[in-house]
């Protein structure tokens, strides 16, 4: 079984982890993606900021959240206890939620 991908943002309360399937959007979105930039920024804000303003729980997960980000939406879960944000997915708006 292969580990989520793990970074620590300097002066962060949470840790950061990506998903697997999280990760490979990444890689895999274009680098002239308008709205790249954007997504990579707000997923590192979630490290000092787990629940920003704007943020919503999911109704068919209990345990995730999401943020909006232009088109996109990064699916995250909030784990308090070890202090760490798990970057479930990403993805536009019309795809993100038919693989969670």
């Amino acid at each position: 079984m292969l580990k989520n991908w793990v970074f620590t943002v300097k002066r962060s309360m949470y840790s950061i982890e990506l998903s697997r399937s999280a990760y490979k959007w990444l890689k895999s979105a274009p680098a002239g993606m308008p709205e790249l930039a954007s997504v990579k920024k707000r997923m590192l804000e979630l490290g000092s900021a787990p629940k920003p303003p704007g943020c919503e729980k999911l109704r068919m997960k209990e345990e995730y959240y999401r943020i909006r980000q232009g088109n996109y939406r990064i699916v995250y879960e909030i784990d308090e206890k070890n202090k760490k944000v798990v970057i479930v997915a990403i993805g536009h708006r019309r795809e993100i939620y038919r693989n969670i």
